[in-house]
């Protein structure tokens, strides 16, 4: 069973730099949620979401030493994100990492987490 030292030794933080860099390319031009980012820090989103992955997949300390606890959910509170907005997070991180070569045990871990996080930020309700 694959988990993060699995991510870690097959695509390393490099891996995971060049997997962000490519979601927010895709992000930038994206209709849905490209607008849910502020225009003037693409850099800023795709630094935080880098030392995110950083933290939670390879225990590096940068992202809490600089924003605390990341309580994701009450960060994207904000934003409106339903089914339509994850699924969409989730097809964009896909091609990124479809993009980049992510396969493997890497990616079927990658996929579940991602997932159980865009899942976890949805804070509307299902339509009817």
């Amino acid at each position: 069973m694959s988990d993060e030292s699995t991510v870690i030794a097959e695509i390393g933080k490099p891996g995971i730099a060049a997997m962000v860099a490519a979601f927010y390319r895709l992000v930038r031009h994206d209709d849905l949620i490209g607008p849910m980012y502020p225009d003037d820090d693409w850099e800023g989103s795709e630094e935080r979401l880098r030392e995110f992955l950083w933290f939670r997949i390879a225990q590096d300390p940068t992202y809490v030493l600089k924003r605390g606890h990341p309580r994701l959910r009450m960060r994207h509170m904000p934003f409106r994100i339903d089914a339509a907005a994850r699924d969409r997070w989730l097809v964009l991180m896909a091609q990124a990492m479809d993009e980049t070569g992510v396969s493997g045990s890497s990616r079927e871990w990658l996929d579940n987490f991602f997932f159980q996080i865009a899942d976890f930020m949805r804070n509307q309700p299902e339509s009817p």
